[in-house]
């Protein structure tokens, strides 16, 4: 079986060989071949035409006869640039024979390069909602990409437990709370405490409205704002290491890890190691102070620090306020530098973080850079869009979040309700169904998530995701449960095919072609995906080989096929199917049933 890859590079030879261009850079564009055309793989040649000038269809011509007469393909045909390869039928049987029983499958080569993934990251002030979603399953699916893919990886968060948001969750607790615990009220400690946030920016609003009411101006208003000036006082005193601010800070943020706890174990996601804002905040303060004394950072007359990256095409960046309490930035200075101290061999840091932070990872790596660290050039920022729903932008200070544990229980019961309309599952245990509901709702929830280019902004739609057929996660694991019945029957039927060594004299029906052609593209696919930090491209890709299996399925039939090497090749093709369908959704984060 011809892998992309090895077929790039006999193209690759056969330039230099005949043309005398000698550039292994050269991008060629392989794809499937459409269905209304005669062969396996397309090689569009138009790209290469300003290279060797000639035409396209010249160009297609002479690689496709070196190529035949290589015996690396059965044979070729042009439609204008398009050069459309058919492969062997023993290649195909091949390639199914060595794989369809590897569970090592695809065995990439292991790297000693170290990367560093970051994503959820919440604030201590709110529980986690369809934003962190998205961000989550990014991350983690972006990191299993990169372990698939060979690299080593750690999975890290930086939490971020200290600022001003923190201390008005904390300052309205302390004036309206009135004692209230997650034991006493029942609540999630994460939620309990987004609520004094919610109350915080309530209390502030009013108090607003009655400063401009007396004659303020609104900017004025919102700066002189009594409560926030406390919220003010409560971070100057926790910065100064107050212990009454501190062991309200230290209790408050202890129902909070509780509650994110439950959540990440809830959505099947999990870390290396956490860094807290509390502690690296320090170090950027130390770091930026000796900038100071270096001449790369100035003080203003209001004894402010900051840099200046006009030069660079980006503007001045505050690092320390008048008062010497640090902002985002300094803490993140100092969470990279402290990362490196700890991987010394990292390949890079894979900022999770949405688009709306782009300017601000663009200021902080050029102020690593600024302060001497080559390997700033090793960071990277995957941004993505925003989440929205039919209803509307999300706003965690007026509670209109969509809460991340109540989607997904929400999604649960959606799943719970599809699959008894389809009366497939009477034979269920009662542990054994809410177990598959729970997998089908999450899945559904991170395929829909995960399935559009990270860097768009996209609507998320629950009554869609969950649906059986479509671009979906249930459509996907429910092709898995198919197959899955279809291998459990031929192990009743006592039908082994678990060596094949086939001579196949009939010659293979186009969709079987496309299905082992499509799972011949997995191990690339990893690769690609790994590179550009982008699981939307392994969700398109199970997808495809999930719809084309179904045509094949419905185009060729198993238990009533005449020819008994046939039939164990088709049920060898359905099972490296399954396997390759749930390691591409694993790399997702979705489980794949067995019965549906």
């Amino acid at each position: 079986m011809i892998k992309e890859s090895q077929l790039k590079n006999d193209i690759l030879n056969i330039l230099n060989d005949d043309f005398s261009i000698n550039d292994q850079n050269i991008e060629l564009l392989i794809q499937p071949t459409k269905k209304e055309f005669e062969g396996n793989i397309t090689i569009v040649t138009f790209p290469l035409t300003r290279l060797l000038r000639k035409k396209p269809e010249e160009i297609a011509e002479s690689i496709g006869s070196r190529l035949k007469e290589k015996a690396i393909i059965a044979d070729y045909n042009v439609v204008k640039g398009f050069l459309n390869l058919s492969l062997k039928n023993r290649d195909w049987v091949s390639f199914l024979d060595n794989i369809a029983f590897d569970n090592s499958w695809p065995n990439i080569e292991k790297s000693d390069k170290l990367y560093v993934v970051e994503y959820s990251s919440p604030n201590t002030n709110k529980p986690l909602h369809l934003g962190h979603l998205r961000n989550n399953f990014l991350g983690w699916s972006v990191s299993e990409l990169l372990k698939f893919a060979g690299h080593q990886v750690k999975k890290v968060q930086i939490i971020n437990d200290r600022g001003i948001h923190i201390c008005k969750s904390m300052l309205a607790w302390e004036k309206f709370g009135n004692g209230e615990t997650p034991e006493s009220s029942g609540v999630k400690g994460d939620k309990l405490v987004g609520k004094y946030y919610v109350e915080f920016d309530k209390k502030y609003k009013a108090e607003v409205e009655k400063l401009i009411e007396s004659g303020y101006e609104k900017t004025k208003a919102e700066k002189e704002a009594p409560l926030l000036k406390e919220a003010q006082e409560m971070l100057r005193k926790w910065e100064e290491g107050n212990e009454e601010v501190n062991a309200l800070w230290k209790k408050m943020n202890s129902w909070v890890y509780k509650g994110f706890d439950s959540t990440y174990d809830l959505i099947g996601v999990d870390f290396d190691q956490l860094y807290y804002e509390s502690e690296t905040y320090l170090k950027g303060r130390d770091i930026v102070l000796q900038g100071l004394e270096k001449g790369i950072f100035r003080k203003k007359e209001d004894g402010s620090v900051w840099v200046d990256l006009s030069d660079e095409g980006l503007d001045e960046k505050l690092l320390l306020r008048a008062d010497g309490t640090s902002v985002y930035m300094t803490q993140d200075i100092g969470t990279a530098i402290q990362r490196y101290e700890d991987f010394p061999n990292l390949k890079g840091i894979v900022y999770t973080v949405g688009n709306e932070q782009e300017y601000h990872f663009k200021v902080l790596f050029k102020i690593l850079e600024k302060l001497g660290h080559e390997w700033a050039s090793k960071c990277f920022h995957l941004s993505y869009g925003m989440v929205d729903l039919p209803s509307g932008k999300m706003k965690s200070r007026e509670g209109t979040v969509v809460d991340a544990d109540d989607l997904v229980m929400e999604m649960q019961n959606t799943a719970e309700r599809h699959t008894k309309e389809l009366g497939k599952i009477e034979d269920f245990e009662s542990e054994e169904a809410q177990s598959l509901y729970h997998n089908l709702g999450l899945g559904a929830l991170k395929f829909f998530l995960l399935k559009v280019d990270p860097r768009k902004r996209m609507l998320f739609d629950p009554e869609e995701s969950i649906q059986f057929q479509g671009h979906t996660g249930p459509f996907i694991q429910y092709t898995h449960a198919r197959i899955q019945a279809i291998l459990r029957r031929a192990n009743t039927e006592k039908i082994e095919f678990s060596n094949l060594n086939l001579d196949l004299e009939a010659e293979l029906s186009q969709a079987e072609r496309e299905v082992l052609f499509i799972i011949s593209l997995f191990e690339d696919r990893i690769v690609e995906a790994a590179k550009s930090f982008d699981p939307a491209l392994i969700a398109s890709y199970v997808y495809d080989l999930s719809k084309e299996y179904n045509r094949f399925y419905a185009d060729s039939p198993i238990f009533n096929e005449e020819n008994n090497d046939l039939i164990k090749f088709r049920l060898a093709l359905s099972q490296i199917t399954a396997q390759t369908i749930k390691k591409a959704m694993g790399l997702l984060g979705i489980q794949v049933p067995d019965k549906m």
